[in-house]
């Protein structure tokens, strides 16, 4: 909202030494954002006059007309001699006044004016535009033609009010009052602790019989209408300078007398108007919602299909109206330009609509306009029949119309809104003293009407004080024009931006000592550092996907996987999902910084995922009247998607980097079977790892990542290389290698409790066996064969070399190379301990997986 400082004063008598930066810090301090504070005429400097066109001269031979003119600018030149000045514009004629800057003078945008030769002639000065003058779009694009009455030879600065400063002030929705000069005039008021003279107290005739005909059929969607007929409009009348000068400063163009005062008017008091051209009403205006399928040209001349929850003004045709949004083509009062059309007669609305109503219909057909913006923020609906005879006295004043007898005032029964609150009630929001005098005097200055409740009363009476047993409350009438205050919280809010936010003291909350961090919590911590200290770097990926990734990642058509929950309000259409997958997101990282020139990645990420239960439930609202339940919310969470967490890494490139100490190493799938492996031991679980095939990874190598879950394996992830096919479609490196698995499922299985390596004073027995097996069977199996076998003196096993040999192990045979460590807790093994050991291990190993003996 635009408003002008000249136009403020005439509300509030501010002090003359106040500047628009002074009003700005005040307004400011009491919670409006004034953004900006606009100087005009700040660089604009005389002499800048009234002139009269006296004759005009045709200059040919150009590409564009020239016109050579002498133009009577009284004594402003110290002459009295015609000003001769070139002028290209057409909009003027002979004994037109116009106006004139002369050499000397300074336009804005320090644009200086000197006497200077053109298209072979002297122009000494410029006939001026609104453009030109920084006043804003008259309509025109063109020079500027003054009323036949202007004084020749006048400051024109003066008279058109060229030097102002505008305030900005962006409004929130909330304060829809804030709308209108009547509103930031009252904040203005209070800010400086001076007396409002309030535009709408004004003597208003009350309803009577012979006012023109309306009938509200929908109350709900307008609680008041007022009607005023205005009749003998001068059609030559134009809106005077002052009045397009106002207009122009706080944004709107000037258009025509009628509509220049009704939009005067809505700015001035807050309250939206619309002017009906009375000879092209027929019968009765109505209120009423739209049937579905009506249509209506709109003044912006789109033919609007509307819907049955729009609400429309009409007449015995039909809708001439969006309600609160735009009126209708219909009906529109013509351009004071089209004398053979101009109205003498016209019917002016001013009438309050429900603000939800109003701006649904502004968004279904997205229409914003500056009365929609007023309604659907909330507008007095007292000021309604004070904004129509304000309109009516404008018109009769400018245009020497006669104003009626008849007024109009269709309204529904409503009671004002009252609040019961403590009178301490800002002090504890606050939590400053503010007292219950100031509290009282701010929330008057504010408009409310403020009583003691009984107790409080009675007992202020008796004693002379403060109710002593009772609880001193505040009941509240709050005023029309704030719609937005509905509760004791917003009455604090009130007093405590009034008093000023500067003042509340700063300081720090004292919450009560917390538990720590959860054992999940904990555990996702260490994982990421465990990982981090790897050499992982940690990538924060949005949790939304395309389904068509799923064909990418190479996974069945029935992989539950490919079950997604869909979002209602995407952030992008290409992205409709919720993931089931850490997978996409991390390889679209590793693409991305691969594409820009880091070609050795190691990434990992922890974070949840999104899987549809069987069951569908539609969550319910809920309330806000008090705290949830905790059915309430375990009726939400039911209906809430399953969301485990994950953690998953992605390589490609170089693991090890080449130096002086080696030739370094390609990353490959042990590597990642490794880091599945370090997020196990942070867990505190027994991870498996065994042969698989899934999805996006190689089938060759691929893991299967298992826990032990009551006697059972479960697969929990996967790890290894990605297939060719995959890293194709989504433009990986190759031989780039992932990880992913269930860190929820791991949690359940592990042990939270940190355990301290076993240190034992005796020495270790170490037994090598080179075992030959076919080269299909998993080393997993055999490795588990060994651990069996061996017993409980097994401390630790290793598989530390995979030789193949054709000519020396057989076709399609392998040998694996294991490091088995024996130890006793309680004393020293012997030789024959160690070999026995080693021997039942061999032994079990051959029985089930066929190996022999390497040898």
């Amino acid at each position: 909202m635009r408003i002008p400082l000249s136009w403020l004063r005439e509300y509030v008598d501010l002090p003359a030494t106040e500047t628009g930066r002074d009003v700005q810090a005040k307004l400011i301090s009491a919670g409006l954002e004034v953004e900006t504070v606009e100087h005009l005429g700040a660089d604009l400097k005389g002499p800048l006059v009234v002139g009269q066109v006296l004759t005009i001269e045709e200059l040919e031979g150009f590409k564009k007309p020239i016109r050579f003119c002498t133009v009577d600018v009284g004594r402003a030149n110290g002459t009295g001699e015609p000003q001769e000045i070139v002028c290209g514009a057409r909009n003027f004629a002979v004994g037109d006044k116009v106006v004139v800057v002369l050499p000397g003078a300074t336009l804005p945008g320090g644009f200086s004016i000197s006497a200077r030769k053109t298209y072979g002639k002297t122009s000494h000065g410029m006939i001026c535009s609104a453009d030109e003058l920084g006043m804003g779009d008259d309509g025109t694009h063109g020079i500027i033609v003054l009323p036949p009455e202007t004084e020749v030879g006048k400051d024109a600065i003066e008279l058109l009010e060229l030097v102002d400063e505008v305030l900005d002030i962006a409004v929130t929705a909330n304060r829809g009052d804030c709308l209108s000069i009547r509103g930031v005039a009252r904040e203005t008021a209070i800010a400086y602790g001076l007396p409002l003279r309030d535009p709408a107290l004004l003597d208003v005739p009350g309803p009577n019989a012979f006012g023109y005909p309306v009938k509200v059929d929908d109350p709900a969607g307008c609680d008041r209408f007022t009607a005023r007929t205005v009749t003998g409009l001068s059609p030559e009348a134009r809106s005077p300078i002052w009045l397009k000068r106002r207009l122009q400063k706080v944004g709107m163009r000037p258009i025509s007398l009628a509509v220049d005062v009704t939009n005067y008017v809505m700015m001035e008091l807050g309250q939206p108007l619309h002017a009906y051209d009375r000879s092209l009403v027929q019968g009765t205006i109505g209120v009423r919602r739209a049937e579905e399928g009506e249509k209506i040209v709109t003044l912006d001349g789109v033919e609007r299909k509307l819907h049955a929850e729009d609400l429309v003004i009409t007449d015995d045709r039909g809708p001439i109206g969006l309600a609160g949004v735009m009126g209708g083509a219909d009906t529109e009062i013509a351009d004071h330009d089209d004398l053979e059309k101009s109205t003498g007669d016209v019917v002016i609305e001013a009438a309050h609509f429900d603000q939800v109503s109003i701006a649904r219909t502004a968004r279904r057909h997205k229409l914003s306009s500056e009365a929609s913006r007023r309604f659907e923020r909330g507008v007095d609906p007292q000021a309604a029949a004070a904004a129509a005879q304000r309109t009516v006295d404008l018109l009769v004043l400018l245009a020497g119309g006669t104003a009626e007898a008849g007024v109009t005032e269709v309204i529904a029964p409503t009671a004002p809104h009252t609040i019961t609150a403590p009178a301490d009630h800002p002090d504890k929001v606050a939590g400053v003293t503010y007292g219950r005098e100031t509290v009282v005097r701010r929330l008057q200055e504010v408009g409310c009407d403020v009583y003691g409740s009984s107790a409080a009363w009675n007992a202020s009476l008796g004693g002379g004080g403060r109710a002593t047993g009772g609880k001193d409350e505040l009941i509240v009438t709050v005023p029309s024009w704030r719609p937005d205050l509905t509760d004791a919280n917003d009455l604090a809010e009130e007093v405590i931006r009034l008093e000023g936010y500067e003042n509340l003291p700063s300081t720090l909350p004292k919450p009560p000592a917390g538990r720590g961090l959860t054992a999940r919590q904990r555990l996702h911590r260490r994982i990421g550092r465990a990982l981090a200290g790897a050499g992982y770097v940690e990538a924060l990926n949005y949790p939304f996907v395309s389904e068509q990734v799923f064909d990418q990642l190479g996974l069945e058509a029935d992989d539950p996987a490919r079950r997604v929950v869909k979002l209602v309000n995407p952030l992008s259409d290409e992205e409709p999902a919720l993931r089931t997958s850490l997978l996409p997101g991390l390889l679209g990282a590793l693409r991305r910084n691969d594409g820009r020139g880091s070609h050795d990645l190691a990434l990992f990420e922890t974070g949840l995922v999104f899987r549809p239960r069987e069951e569908q439930r539609v969550a319910a609202n809920l309330p806000v009247d008090r705290r949830p339940s905790e059915a309430d919310v375990a009726a939400l969470d039911a209906a809430l998607p399953d969301q485990p967490r994950h953690v998953a890494v992605v390589l490609t490139g170089a693991r090890e980097q080449a130096g002086w100490w080696g030739k370094g190493r390609a990353a490959d799938w042990a590597d990642t079977v490794e880091a599945a492996r370090t997020v196990a031991r942070e867990a505190g679980a027994e991870l498996g790892v065994r042969k698989g095939q899934y999805g996006p990874w190689h089938p060759g190598r691929c893991a299967e990542l298992t826990v032990t879950v009551d006697g059972e394996d479960r697969i929990i992830g996967h790890a290894g290389e990605l297939h060719p096919r995959v890293l194709k479609a989504l433009g990986l490196p190759a031989r780039s290698c992932a990880m992913e698995l269930d860190l929820d499922a791991l949690e359940q299985v592990g042990d939270d409790i940190p355990q301290a390596p076993g240190i034992s004073t005796f020495p270790v027995a170490t037994q090598d066996v080179a075992l030959v097996v076919d080269a299909f069977v998993p080393a997993s199996d055999v490795e588990a064969a060994l651990r069996e076998g061996a017993g409980e003196l097994l401390e630790s096993i290793r598989l530390f070399d995979v030789y193949e040999n054709a000519e020396q192990l057989g076709e399609g045979r392998k040998s694996l190379a294991y490091a088995l460590r024996f130890r006793a807790t309680d004393r020293t093994l012997t030789v024959d301990e160690a070999s026995a050991a080693r021997e039942s291990a061999v032994t079990l190993a051959s029985d089930r997986t066929g190996a022999v003996l390497r040898g």
